[in-house]
């Protein structure tokens, strides 16, 4: 994972270590984070951008919520092969399936904080209760993930 963070990253993680963040939040923090830079590296081939332009926010969306029927009539729907191999090879996922929509919409908020603590404003602006990114072309298509078939 250090191989992952910026000099950047590691400065505020230590910032909220010493604020007193809670030993589960922090950890939580560090793992989507780790997990963003990564999926970001194997999605395009260059780090995170901070900010997050909307498009690759749709790009994660997209990549982590898609449907398993569709994918066997169309094996390129959802996450590409490359992108899943890049993350499988360096332990970040392990499952087969399409991500949970909690879990999609936990690593979003993560990037929307992070983004707001560096001081920086963007596609992630602050999360309303039922949707982590505003965007009036892209809301948050978790409730349809939710209720569709899961593998």
């Amino acid at each position: 994972m250090a191989e992952l963070l910026t000099d950047q990253d590691v400065e505020i993680l230590r910032h909220l270590v010493n604020a007193g963040m809670g030993e589960n939040t922090l950890r939580a923090l560090t793992s989507d984070l780790a997990y963003l830079l990564a999926w970001s590296l194997a999605a395009t081939g260059a780090p995170l951008p901070w900010p997050a332009p909307e498009a690759l926010l749709l790009k994660f969306v997209a990549h982590h919520l898609w449907n398993p029927q569709k994918r066997e009539i169309e094996p390129g729907h959802g996450m590409p092969a490359a992108t899943e191999q890049g993350l499988r090879n360096q332990g970040f996922l392990r499952s087969g399936g399409p991500h949970a929509p909690d879990m999609v919409r936990r690593r979003l908020a993560t990037w929307s904080t992070l983004t707001k603590w560096r001081g920086l404003t963007g596609a992630l602006p602050r999360l309303p209760s039922n949707r982590p990114f505003a965007s009036p072309c892209a809301p948050f298509p978790g409730r349809a993930a939710a209720r569709a078939p899961r593998p």
